[in-house]
């Protein structure tokens, strides 16, 4: 059905479900204390690390940083998007999601938008199977065979055909009701704004169909049978498709083993099904893309360790420091990865057909450890027997090591890096040691003799990210960073200025957190989550807090002050920036008004 579906209903739906049992059914917890302890189902762990609580009715992992809701549980574990999430939830409660503007002609028309985008996705998949075991696919069948792959491995993963015409994709999908439109937007048409011709973007190329975690199909992958170029095309990003999030080959190795221990990230689809055939099934490939954060968030979440795997060349070599630089920040203890490198001229495919797989397998398992590799990438092309050479290695290494999170990989790291120079270990420590942020100014309530609150964007507004922050803005950084700083607003709404948007915003916030369910800033982020209000209490939430601990109640203190006495007495500034206002929306100004401004601006001016 069509429509939002109204906050308060989500309001309502949190506080009649219970997180531990939606948790508990999907993982083995036990009583610790007032809390839940149980294995986090995000990451491998052997000793518990997650904890649900069911007086705060959220959940939190202390190794992986996983946290939330009921609703970001489902999202999370079961891959869901927010609808369907609020939909299950609702059903075990047996209550119906309503939806605003369900009537509407334009949230229907989306709706039915959507819809046609994920069955034509489907209905493309299942077309381009049944288009390789046609007389036409004979070319694409030989060449998988060529590959050595099986008739069962092709099955696994979906493969298919795409014929050589220019319009039989298009011509098969507008017969079942499916617009050109919808078909140019999922990525499968091609459109020349010159011409206004229309055509299929995949032909002649046997496909692999890219399945989201749950085995929903959403984009292609082409592999080209003759000399065309490229050699392999992507869909491009759709509504439902981003390839910096997505990796080729993670539904299936989920489904070839649940409990998978280590990932292996290879280049390319035929890398992906050459190595299932020989049956090594934890491989997954970037598509077109380096490996981002975003992957390695998803993937450190199902399992331990992560196996970079690249070509023994200068380029592999680049990749690989690219791919370490990308790594080192999700790197909290517990975590492991390792960079693998092939032989000159060789890739996973023709390497595991020549060695067999289980001597792929031992490549896998010596893979270079992280610590390992970084030391070598920094000490290449350097004589460490000079001291300029070894200055700029532990320069280097020192920089990586500043992206670790805290904890014994980066204390590690430190003791072998002075090891190596013979640099007393406390000096690197100083070096990496994140600088004291500084030294906040007076509260605004300890300033005697001024009237004005400091200008916005001055330190303790938080950090330069982003730009300055209004004063209204601090406000709400400081309830997000400290939610338990709501007690000290003042109980009546008289402070906050009427036509600011983000007193509205902070006033909704006061509401929810005195409601008492929205003690910690993460549930406080779920109950916005996917509006624009969301999304800028995220963004305050990721801005540094440069005030002290200690500080953070007098510097709120002092602007309600603030907001009181210009609510109270407004400047003549204010005055005048609220007059010309009104006349800019084309309001007529009274004669006294008129008086006012003029002698207001005579003021300002002399």
């Amino acid at each position: 059905m069509a429509g939002q579906i109204p906050q308060r209903f989500i309001d309502d739906l949190l506080a009649r479900v219970d997180v531990v049992e939606v948790v508990g059914e999907r993982v083995t917890l036990k009583k610790a204390g007032r809390n839940h302890s149980g294995l986090c189902p995000f990451h491998q762990e052997k000793s518990p690390s997650f904890t649900v609580s069911a007086d705060k009715q959220f959940y939190h992992c202390f190794g992986c940083g996983a946290h939330g809701n009921a609703l970001r549980f489902l999202m999370e574990y079961e891959n869901l998007r927010f609808p369907e999430a609020v939909e299950q939830l609702a059903a075990r409660l047996g209550m119906e999601v309503p939806r605003e503007g369900a009537d509407d002609p334009r949230a229907q028309a989306r709706e039915r938008k959507r819809k046609e985008g994920v069955n034509l996705l489907e209905l493309s998949a299942s077309y381009y199977r049944e288009r390789l075991k046609m007389p036409e696919g004979e070319g694409a069948r030989r060449y998988l065979a060529e590959r050595g792959l099986s008739p069962e491995v092709q099955q696994a993963f979906a493969i298919g055909y795409a014929p050589a015409g220019w319009e039989a994709l298009k011509r098969h999908l507008s017969e079942r009701g499916i617009s050109e439109a919808v078909q140019i937007e999922y990525g499968l048409l091609v459109h020349r704004e010159e011409t206004g011709r229309t055509y299929d973007r995949f032909r002649d190329r046997v496909m692999f169909p890219i399945r989201d975690i749950r085995g929903r199909t959403i984009a292609f992958g082409g592999r080209v049978l003759g000399d065309a170029k490229p050699k392999y095309l992507n869909s491009p990003e759709t509504p439902v498709f981003h390839k910096g999030r997505e990796l080729y080959g993670l539904f299936e190795a989920r489904q070839a083993n649940s409990r998978l221990e280590r990932l292996v990230i290879v280049e390319g689809y035929m890398d992906v099904v050459a190595l299932a055939q020989f049956g090594i099934r934890n491989a997954v490939a970037t598509l077109g893309t380096s490996t981002s954060e975003e992957h390695l968030g998803r993937l450190f979440r199902m399992v331990g360790e992560v196996v970079f795997c690249f070509d023994g060349d200068r380029a592999g070599r680049q990749a690989a420091s690219r791919a370490l630089q990308t790594v080192l920040p999700q790197m909290i203890d517990g975590r492991q990865a390792r960079f693998m490198f092939l032989p000159e001229g060789e890739d996973p495919d023709s390497l595991v057909r020549r060695e067999g797989p289980e001597a792929f397998e031992d490549r896998i398992t010596c893979a270079s450890p992280l610590s390992e590799f970084l030391f070598d990438h920094a000490a290449e092309g350097r004589d460490l027997a000079t001291i300029e050479a070894r200055e700029r290695f532990a320069s280097q290494v020192l920089s990586a090591i500043g992206k670790l999170p805290e904890g014994v990989l980066k204390s590690l790291l430190l003791t072998e890096l002075s090891r190596r120079t013979g640099v007393d270990q406390s000096r690197f420590e100083a070096l990496v040691t994140p600088r004291e942020a500084p030294e906040a100014e007076p509260p605004l309530a300890a300033e005697p003799g001024h009237d004005e609150a400091p200008r916005p964007g001055s330190p303790r507004g938080g950090g330069a990210a982003g730009g300055a922050l209004s004063l209204m803005g601090r406000v709400l950084q400081l309830l997000v960073h400290e939610p338990r700083l709501v007690e000290r607003l003042p109980e009546e709404s008289d402070w906050y200025p009427g036509e600011d948007p983000e007193a509205r915003l902070c006033h909704e916030v006061e509401r929810l957190l005195r409601a008492g369910r929205y003690r910690s800033a993460q549930v406080l982020l779920a109950h916005f989550h996917g509006t624009p209000e969301g999304e800028r209490l995220a963004e305050l939430a990721r801005r540094e807090l440069l005030i002290p601990p200690g500080a953070r109640a007098a510097e709120l203190d002092g602007l309600v002050e603030h907001f009181r006495r210009h609510r109270l007495r407004p400047s003549h500034q204010e005055e005048v920036d609220a007059l010309l206002s009104k006349q800019q929306r084309g309001e007529r100004l009274s004669l006294e008004e008129r008086q006012r401004l003029m002698g207001l601006l005579t003021e300002l001016k002399g």
